[in-house]
């Protein structure tokens, strides 16, 4: 049976490396080691070795998508696209996922919550993208409903500061064709048509008054 020959702690301070026969076998964490009590000398079986490994495996594991799950709210496809990225066994998602759940880390609500806010914070969008952009990332749609019910987005003023920040393009244009590319970029921003008639009529007074002035 193989034996352990040396341990050597590893720069992070958090692992060790487990020599057997002199060659490295593998690295494991600091609290796994303690309950496994291995020390120099001491025989494994083969078996022994690789239900070792699977649990250095898991926790090291952990450990960076713990990294990853706690810079802010996650969504389950973010980590199973996580998982896939990191060539992440199989055998070890679900344990994993429910590590996750209980540390209050995995919740596709907070994230839909966090989406939006940081949205309405950074990069305003119409309540039809931030769904499609919701979807795409996985949510269901009675999660995206609930918290698009429940969240305020002022849609109207969203329009208004994006078609301020383009109004160069079309302030010397005629006014029916200035009307209808403000109307041809909000709708492609995702608004609905009543906000858009209110918005282009607002903006269109304002430039008119503006060249009277």
């Amino acid at each position: 049976m193989p034996t352990v020959t040396s341990i050597k702690p590893q720069k992070n301070g958090r692992r060790v490396n487990i020599y057997l026969d002199d060659k490295f076998g593998f690295g494991i964490d600091l609290e796994n080691f303690v309950k496994l009590g291995l020390k120099v000398e001491q025989e494994l079986k083969e078996e022994e070795i690789e239900g070792i490994v699977k649990k250095a495996e898991f926790q090291k594991t952990l450990d960076k998508l713990l990294r990853f799950a706690t810079l802010r709210p996650r969504s389950e496809k973010e980590v199973r696209d996580w998982f896939k990225k990191k060539k992440v066994h199989e055998s070890l998602h679900n344990e994993l996922s429910d590590r996750l759940n209980r540390l209050e880390l995995l919740d596709d609500r907070k994230f839909a919550l966090w989406w939006i806010e940081q949205r309405q914070n950074f990069r305003p969008k119409s309540k039809r993208v931030l769904n499609d952009e919701l979807r795409i990332k996985g949510i269901k749609k009675e999660i995206i409903d609930e918290v698009l019910s429940e969240t305020k987005v002022d849609e109207a003023k969203i329009a208004r500061e994006l078609l301020d920040k383009k109004i160069y393009r079309w302030k010397n244009l005629p006014k029916p064709e200035a009307k209808q590319k403000m109307s041809q970029f909000l709708a492609g921003k995702g608004f609905g048509w009543d906000i858009i008639e209110k918005i282009v009529v607002e903006v269109l007074k304002l430039l008119s008054e503006s060249k009277r002035s």
